[in-house]
C-alpha cells in the first residue's frame, strides 16, 4: 500500500446481510453468492500463488524489490502483460513519468550521550519517501512541542506545525517531533528553515497501530531530510525533556536517490463488453524498495490476473467491459492511477460505471476488511474521505457475499489512499470500493475472535519490510478474500445497471467500534502527504 501507513484504522462494521432498499435490486444474498459459485471456484490459490512466485523470482533477480521504475517492477509488468494477452485481453501500456526517490544506502540513528544506543533500520527507524540527503552528522537533539511519555491530546499534538515551534533551537540540530495534526512534509520544512540538519518524526501512541515505525513520505521534494522512528525511539531521544530544551546527542545519515524515472500501467481489457460501461479492476504491482511486496500487493496483482485469465478462459461474454489495470509507482503516492484518471476525458470518465480496488489481501494476521464506501462507520472528511454516490452499493455487495458466505466482516476507512482515492476525488466522483487484510495496525482481542490470528501484533509484520516474501501470506486469508473479489468482478461484469443502478442501500448499524488500519486504509502508507 502507498501511504505513510502507520495507524492502520479499521472500523468495525457488521456481517449481517441486509437486503437492498430499492426493487430493482432484489436479489438476496444468498442468490446473488451462488450465481458466481463457479467463477470462484476456478479462481484458485495455486493460481494466484504462481504469479507471486514469479514476482518473488522478479525481486530476487532485480535487487531485491518490485520498486517503480527499477528492473524488479519491469520484469512483473512484462510477466502481466504476457500472461494477459495469452488470456485473450487487449493490453495497452500507460507509460508515465514520476520523480522516484529512495535510499541508496540504509540510513542511519543512534543515540551516542547520554546512553550509547544503536537503532536498527527498519525495525525502530526507516527514511521518510521524499526526504533530502544529509552526510553522518552527529548533533544535539531538540525536543519541538513534545506530549510525553504517552498519547497527545485528543486534538492531536501541533509539534513542529508551526514556525515558532523551533524558537530556541540551535542551528545545526537535530529537531525531534511528534506525529500529529500536520503533514510529515508540513513538519520536516518547518524544521528546515530553522536550520536544523534533520527532522526525526516519531509515533504518538494515540492508539495500537501507532508506537511502531513511522513509514511517511513528506510528499514532494525540497522539505528537508527526515526519519520517521517508533513512540520508543523517540521517548529515548527525548531523554525526559518535553520541549525546548536538547534532550539527548544523537547520529544521523540519509543516503536517497532522486532521480526523474519512467514507468507505466498494465491495461487490459476484455474484448466484449459494452464500451460505455466499464468497469475498472485495479491493483497496484510496485513494491517499495525494502523488499519484494508479495503481500503488498503482489497479493492484489496477483489475485486480479488470476481472476483475469479465468474469466477468459471461461469465455465469458461480459455486459459491461471489464478493464483490469496493474498501477505502478502506486508507492510514490498513488501515481500510476492518479496519471491514468488525469488522462482520461471527461467522456472517458463517464463511461466508468465503478472501480474496485485491491490493495493487500492476504496479511499473516489478517482481517476481513471492506472499504466504508457509505462513510457510515468513518463519517467524512472527518475520518474518511467522500464516498461517491454508489460507493456504499459496492460495499453492500462485498459485506452480503461474506455475510452468506458465514465470514465476518469489518469496514475500514474509505480514505482515498490506495489507487481508488483518484477515481473518488472531488470532479471525478466514480464509485469505488475494495477489500484489505491490514498493513501494520495492531489486531485487537475482538478481531482475534471475530477472524481468528493474534491479538496484540500487527496484521501484517512484514509491511513494507525485506520480510514481505512469498512466506509472508495466509493462505486461508488470501482464499477468503480472493473469492469475493472473484464474486464482485463477475457480480458487476454482468450487472445491467439500468436495471439495477448503483443506488445506495441504507447502511446497516455499527456492530462496534474498532482502529484504524491500513490498506483500507494504508493512512500510514507511504503514498501521500496526508495530515501525520
Amino acid at each position: 500500500m502507498y501511504l505513510s501507513r502507520a495507524i492502520t484504522a479499521v472500523a468495525v462494521g457488521t456481517a449481517l446481510a441486509l437486503a437492498p432498499t430499492n426493487s430493482t435490486q432484489a436479489a438476496s444474498p444468498q442468490s446473488e453468492q451462488s450465481s458466481t459459485q463457479g467463477f470462484r471456484k476456478a479462481v484458485t490459490v495455486d493460481g494466484i500463488r504462481a504469479h507471486q512466485a514469479a514476482f518473488q523470482s522478479h525481486s530476487d533477480a532485480g535487487g531485491g524489490n518490485r520498486v517503480a521504475g527499477g528492473p524488479g517492477y519491469e520484469a512483473s509488468a512484462r510477466y502481466v502483460t504476457d500472461k494477459a494477452r495469452a488470456a485473450g485481453l487487449t493490453v495497452t501500456d500507460n507509460v508515465f513519468e514520476f520523480l522516484f526517490n529512495a535510499d541508496r544506502t540504509p540510513p542511519t540513528l543512534a543515540q551516542t550521550a547520554p546512553t550509547a544506543t544503536t537503532y536498527v533500520d527498519g525495525t525502530d527507524y526507516a527514511s521518510m519517501t521524499f526526504s533530502e540527503s544529509v552526510p553522518s552528522t552527529t548533533a544535539p537533539v531538540w525536543a519541538v512541542d513534545l506530549v510525553l511519555p504517552t498519547a497527545p491530546s485528543p486534538t492531536g499534538s501541533t509539534s513542529g506545525c508551526e514556525a515558532a515551534d523551533f524558537t530556541g533551537m540551535p542551528v545545526g540540530s537535530i529537531a525531534l517531533l511528534q506525529r500529529g495534526t500536520c503533514t510529515f512534509g508540513a513538519k520536516s520544512a518547518n524544521a528546515k528553515a530553522a536550520g536544523a540538519v534533520a527532522a526525526v518524526v516519531f509515533n504518538d501512541g494515540a492508539d495500537a497501530g501507532r508506537t511502531g515505525v513511522v513509514n511517511g513520505t513528506l510528499g514532494g521534494a525540497g522539505l528537508g531530510a527526515a526519519l520517521g522512528t517508533t513512540l520508543a525511539v523517540g521517548q529515548d531521544l527525548a531523554n525526559g525533556i518535553r520541549s525546548g530544551a536538547t534532550g539527548s546527542t544523537a547520529t544521523v545519515r540519509i543516503d536517497r536517490v532522486q532521480e526523474t524515472r519512467t514507468t507505466r500501467n498494465i491495461v487490459a481489457e476484455t474484448p466484449g463488453g459494452n464500451p460505455d460501461s466499464v468497469v475498472v479492476v485495479g491493483a497496484h504491482l510496485d513494491s517499495v524498495s525494502r523488499g519484494a511486496g508479495i503481500n503488498d500487493n503482489g497479493s492484489g496483482s496477483a489475485t486480479i490476473l488470476e481472476i483475469a485469465e479465468t474469466y477468459m478462459a471461461q469465455e465469458r461474454t461480459p455486459k459491461n467491459k471489464l478493464r483490469f489495470v496493474w498501477w505502478g509507482a502506486e508507492e510514490f503516492g498513488l501515481l500510476g492511477s492518479k496519471a491514468y484518471v488525469a488522462g482520461l476525458s471527461q467522456a472517458e470518465r463517464d463511461k466508468i460505471a465503478l472501480n474496485l480496488n485491491f490493495d493487500m489481501v492476504g496479511s499473516p494476521n489478517y482481517a476481513r476488511f471492506i472499504y466504508d464506501g457509505d462513510n457510515s462507520a468513518f463519517p467524512a472528511p472527518a475520518e474518511s474521505a467522500k464516498g461517491p454516490a454508489g460507493s456504499g452499493e459496492i460495499e453492500r455487495v462485498f459485506r452480503d457475499y461474506f455475510a452468506a458466505a458465514g465470514l465476518a466482516s469489518e469496514e475500514t476507512p474509505f480514505s482515498g489512499r490506495s489507487d481508488y482515492g483518484p477515481f473518488i476525488a472531488d470532479g471525478v466522483d466514480i464509485p469505488a470500493g475494495g477489500l484489505f487484510t491490514g498493513a501494520e495496525g495492531i489486531k485487537t482481542a475482538a478481531q482475534a475472535e471475530k477472524f481468528g490470528g493474534t491479538a496484540g501484533v500487527a496484521y501484517d509484520p512484514c509491511y513494507h519490510l525485506a520480510c514481505d516474501t512469498l512466506a509472508n501470506v495466509d493462505l486461508q486469508g488470501l482464499s477468503e478474500m480472493s473469492d469475493a473479489a472473484a464474486h464482485a468482478t463477475l457480480h458487476f461484469a454482468k450487472r445491467d445497471f439500468a436495471t439495477q443502478p448503483l443506488v445506495d442501500p441504507t447502511p446497516p448499524p455499527s456492530s462496534g467500534t474498532g482502529t484504524g488500519s491500513g490498506g483500507g486504509l494504508h493512512d500510514d502508507h507511504d503514498h501521500e502527504a496526508v495530515a501525520s
